[in-house]
């Protein structure tokens, strides 16, 4: 199976906000069920590893997947956007086969 990946663009911005924190944390990437496609991202701080996490880390920058949204960000790519809408994380999902307006949300049918 194909690895998560993290751009430097997002490992960057990462290791800002983990800074900026002034306490050891990595970002949490999770998939959920919801959204207004069928799955939907969530990035958050989490100081906590989980045994069976997977841990990728990039320079300052850690990030913890656990198994379950693995299976569905297999191949995916996480990055950083500094765009005038707004910045924010963004995942490239090759498994996607739709995704809503907002980028936070996606289905696999």
């Amino acid at each position: 199976m194909e690895q998560f990946a993290v751009t430097q663009r997002a490992a960057a911005r990462i290791a800002e906000i983990v800074a900026s924190e002034g306490r050891p944390a990595a970002l949490r990437v999770e998939v959920l069920a919801g959204g207004c496609s069928g799955f939907q991202y969530r990035f958050a701080l989490d100081e906590t590893r989980q045994d069976d996490d997977l841990v990728i880390e990039q320079g300052a920058a850690k990030v913890f997947v656990d198994p379950a949204s693995l299976d569905l960000l297999a191949g995916s790519e996480l990055d950083y956007a500094d765009a005038l809408m707004g910045s924010h994380f963004a995942v490239r999902n090759p498994n996607a086969k739709s995704a809503c307006g907002c980028g936070t949300s996606f289905s696999l049918d």
